[in-house]
């Protein structure tokens, strides 16, 4: 879905005034889910989760501490609902035999890493985890998912979106009141710069949790005075874009699409008209890429993106200190 606008307004607005009833129905219904126990597992769970609805770089941040866990010896494996695919799984995920349709886009990403289970229940899908030999599960998504216990669950903003209007959906972007989320939560990953974040930051060093600051990079080879017409149809397309004229791209036109938006025939056959008319060339994110049929997503270039922490030290020990906790 693409957020409106009056999510990142006043909370006073008409929308959001008219919308407060069933968001706080809604907010106190998943809030009371998030307290139920879940399935306890015999290694260590890592759930990436966030407060909000829409993007805030789960994916990059979970790849970046499935590398972290690599490095230290470990075998993680990610777990992952499959948003987008029509496969319930248990099913674990072969990028060469699988498309977003069946598991989904983002598991695709994380599978070229470690290996990947798609499911739609996660206890069955963290024992498939185990049965393919990981030792520490880290789940893509699933801070409100009760159903499997989490050893850590670390909330990612996006440092300037923050959580929009404060308001539980559909008034505002919280899946459930935030204070009711702080209890599930035992740090905080804060992507990029803005004034957002920082009163999330502030909050949680409040409460005794760690912030671990993060920026999103990309390598930006080649994109110097290209001339592009760039899409993405993910959480917030404008980050995309602005990492593009980062990179020293020229953009000559955009089109943004809801998260995970399936693309059809005739939304590809319009991106390359008017690629061809404005003589630049397609680019997009590697999350659109593989929603996208091979014979175009061959003339369509990427930009990947990465998370750089900016001192992964204090996260490496949290996870020393979860891993020694199971061991005792």
């Amino acid at each position: 879905m693409r957020p409106p606008g009056f999510w990142s307004a006043d909370p006073g607005h008409p929308a959001a005034r008219l919308l407060a009833p069933l968001g706080r129905a809604y907010g106190a219904l998943t809030a009371a889910r998030m307290d139920r126990p879940g399935e306890r597992l015999p290694c260590p769970v890592l759930c990436v989760g966030n407060f909000t609805l829409g993007g805030a770089g789960k994916t990059p941040t979970a790849l970046a501490l499935a590398a972290l866990l690599t490095e230290m010896g470990l075998r993680p494996a990610f777990l992952s609902r499959g948003y987008g695919g029509r496969l319930a799984g248990p099913v674990a995920v072969d990028p060469a035999r699988h498309g977003a349709a069946e598991v989904g886009d983002e598991p695709l990403l994380l599978a070229r890493l470690a290996p990947t289970i798609v499911a739609r229940n996660r206890p069955a899908g963290a024992r498939a985890c185990l049965a393919a030999g990981a030792d520490f599960i880290v789940m893509d998504d699933g801070l409100q998912n009760p159903s499997l216990a989490k050893d850590l669950a670390l909330a990612v903003v996006d440092a300037g979106a923050g959580i929009g209007n404060g308001l539980p959906f559909p008034a505002g972007p919280l899946r459930a009141p935030l204070d009711r989320q702080w209890r599930h939560v035992g740090g905080l990953v804060l992507v990029g710069a803005g004034a957002a974040g920082e009163p999330l930051a502030r909050e949680a060093e409040r409460r005794g949790l760690p912030v671990h600051r993060a920026t999103l990079a990309t390598p930006g080879d080649g994109f110097a005075g290209r001339r592009v017409y760039a899409f993405a149809g993910i959480g917030r397309p404008g980050k995309f874009f602005d990492s593009l004229c980062a990179a020293g791209a020229e953009i000559a036109g955009r089109r943004a699409f809801p998260d995970h938006h399936p693309y059809e025939a005739a939304d590809l056959a319009a991106l390359e008209e008017t690629a061809r008319r404005l003589g630049a060339d397609l680019v997009t994110t590697e999350k659109d890429a593989v929603r996208l049929p091979p014979d175009v997503r061959a003339r369509v270039r990427t930009l990947p993106v990465s998370l750089r922490l900016a001192d992964p030290a204090p996260l490496r020990r949290q996870l020393a200190g979860l891993i020694g906790a199971r061991r005792t």
